[in-house]
């Protein structure tokens, strides 16, 4: 009997580290599954986080190079400008991109960088043990949090897409989740979009995805699903906040104002 279902190429079979329930591994496959559907595993380099990801490199049966913490879209900016032939991406938490790593990915974005960037985002600092992330909802509780994430002494949870997607430099910019089958299949459909828009040398891409992280949420792996389709999923939207095409329109809409 044939087989109907298998490991894509591009990923490793080696058992990953992740806790049960995490999500991490489900992003790791819709990344694999799209580069081989784009035949580009030969020429596809993948930039390393610091985080729970950091071993990514031993998942994927491609280049990856590893950065020091939140610098990643600084590394990915050298290696795709040296050489623009190559797809290169990077895989980021939102410890890593939205702390950190703020100045480098608000630049390189505004830069219009022709890298593609793929931003898990589960509310909290994973690796470290458990505390509070600039993503973490308000009155959550983490590690550095116990009564709750308390809004008037941090501030709001930071909305990554939707403050990405001020700038006026095009690029495609996304929030999907993974958290269930309904929702990755249109995750799916936004990475292989990010990678299409880098082959075609068009703009830089990132693909936000809201993910689980039942360790440091204290839930059981099912509980952690429901948690986050009813909390982070209403405060964090899912859907397309800029594409290249709108951003044409938006910036001849401002020339013509202008005028």
């Amino acid at each position: 009997m044939a087989k109907t279902f298998k490991r894509p190429e591009a990923l490793s079979d080696a058992i990953t580290h992740y806790c049960p329930g995490c999500t991490h591994g489900v992003a790791h496959r819709l990344i694999a599954e799209v580069i081989d559907e784009l035949g580009i595993r030969g020429r596809t380099v993948g930039i390393a986080p610091v985080g729970c990801a950091v071993l990514c490199y031993n998942y994927f049966t491609f280049d990856f190079q590893e950065s020091a913490h939140g610098r990643a879209p600084a590394m990915a900016t050298g290696i795709k400008r040296v050489r623009p032939d190559l797809i290169v991406f990077t895989y980021q938490g939102d410890g890593d991109l939205a702390s950190i790593g703020t100045a480098e990915i608000i630049h390189a974005a505004n830069r219009g960088e022709k890298f593609t960037v793929i931003f898990i985002n589960n509310a909290v600092y994973g690796m470290t043990g458990g505390q509070m992330a600039p993503t973490t909802l308000p009155n959550q509780r983490t590690t550095t949090s116990p009564f709750g994430r308390n809004v008037a002494e941090v501030g709001m949870p930071i909305k990554m897409a939707e403050l990405l997607a001020t700038l006026e430099t095009p690029g495609y910019i996304t929030r999907q989740t993974v958290i269930k089958p309904k929702y990755i299949l249109k995750a799916h459909k936004a990475i292989r979009r990010a990678f299409t828009y880098q082959l075609e040398g068009r703009c830089f891409s990132l693909v936000e995805l809201i993910s689980t992280c039942p360790t440091n949420w204290g839930m059981t792996p099912v509980a952690a699903v429901r948690w986050a389709e009813e909390n982070m999923l209403a405060y964090y939207r899912l859907g397309e906040f800029k594409t290249p095409e709108q951003g044409r329109v938006e910036t001849a809409r401002q020339q013509a104002q202008r005028n």
